[in-house]
């Protein structure tokens, strides 16, 4: 039976394991020890990360909000309060570029949200 020579596949994962952390600090880009552990851990930092980017964008967007219906007389929970009471289902990305790039449009939406609020709710 010929024996088995694990050279070329050896190479081929080793290969792709440097070319991940091209771009590393120090031995971490070149030995492949420890561009490895490098490697393993940097695609646990991007997994993590790309659950808590959408966490991080929707607190962004509240901020984005909040700022721009403080300009109308709100905050942000009465004007959300106001808006399903109002009907509108617009999301908070969707309003956040409204606020920055639509004021006018932003505007009208902060009206109608604080009209379908009761009176005494709304100048408080």
């Amino acid at each position: 039976m010929a024996r088995v020579k694990r050279g070329v596949t050896s190479h081929a994962k080793h290969k792709k394991t440097l070319e991940a952390a091209k771009g590393f600090y120090g031995r971490r880009k070149n030995t492949i020890r420890a561009a490895k552990a490098a490697v393993d851990r940097s695609m646990q930092y991007a997994y993590r990360d790309r659950k808590n980017k959408k966490r991080t964008f929707r607190a962004l967007w509240i901020q984005r909000i909040n700022a721009a219906v403080r300009e109308h007389g709100l905050t942000y929970s009465r004007f959300i309060d106001g808006l399903a009471k109002a009907g509108i289902e617009v999301d908070r990305k969707v309003l956040s570029d409204l606020a920055i790039h639509e004021p006018a449009a932003f505007a009208v939406i902060a009206a109608k949200a604080k009209d379908a609020l009761p009176k005494e709710a709304a100048s408080a």
